[in-house]
């Protein structure tokens, strides 16, 4: 695979990690798949309408990517949402010229892309294979990216992801002990 600064066009693509967007939806699901159920009978309708619509608007969201190339970095969504989601940057190697870190009011730490204009755009922290687009990045701006890490680690994922579970199992079990 070419390193993101050759001529390259096709460059890397990075999605949202699997374990973060998977731990979303599944929060999604289990928050809203009850709701038609629960809804006085004039509004299941429209509660049963709203929940697929709901999941692709949450599809879109957690479609995010980062795509390296030899010009630079570009953060957005593919092209089945991207008219809906029209969000994202683009930034050439040439105009980066730092990055500064922010700490949350959650006590997490995230970090912003400076460019030459003045401008700062978020850096993502929740791609698959961060260390690897970590370097990528690293290697293209020449930046020390050494203390970047992960806005939030694993385990809080896999913990949401179990409780989201565990919720969607008790929902099932009560639904079909009702029904």
């Amino acid at each position: 695979m070419a390193s993101p600064h050759t001529s390259d066009a096709s460059g890397r693509v990075y999605p949202m990690a699997p374990l973060i967007r998977s731990t979303l939806v599944a929060l999604y699901l289990a928050l809203v798949l009850p709701l038609p159920l629960l809804a006085p009978d004039p509004l299941r309708p429209l509660m049963a309408a709203a929940v697929p619509l709901g999941l692709l608007l949450i599809l879109a969201l957690v479609s995010e990517q980062v795509e390296i190339d030899a010009i630079g970095i570009r953060v957005g969504h593919p092209g089945w949402c991207r008219w809906l989601l029209r969000r994202g940057w683009f930034l050439g190697w040439d105009q980066i010229t730092g990055v500064t870190a922010v700490t949350t009011s959650q006590g997490g730490r995230v970090y912003y892309v400076r460019s030459a204009g003045g401008g700062a755009h978020l850096l993502p922290q929740r791609v698959a294979r961060f260390e690897e687009f970590l370097d990528d990045v690293e290697q293209a701006s020449g930046l020390d990216l050494s203390g970047v890490g992960r806005i939030s680690p694993p385990w809080t994922y896999r913990l949401l992801a179990l409780l989201c579970w565990l919720l969607l199992a008790a929902e099932g079990l009560c639904f079909a002990l009702v029904a």
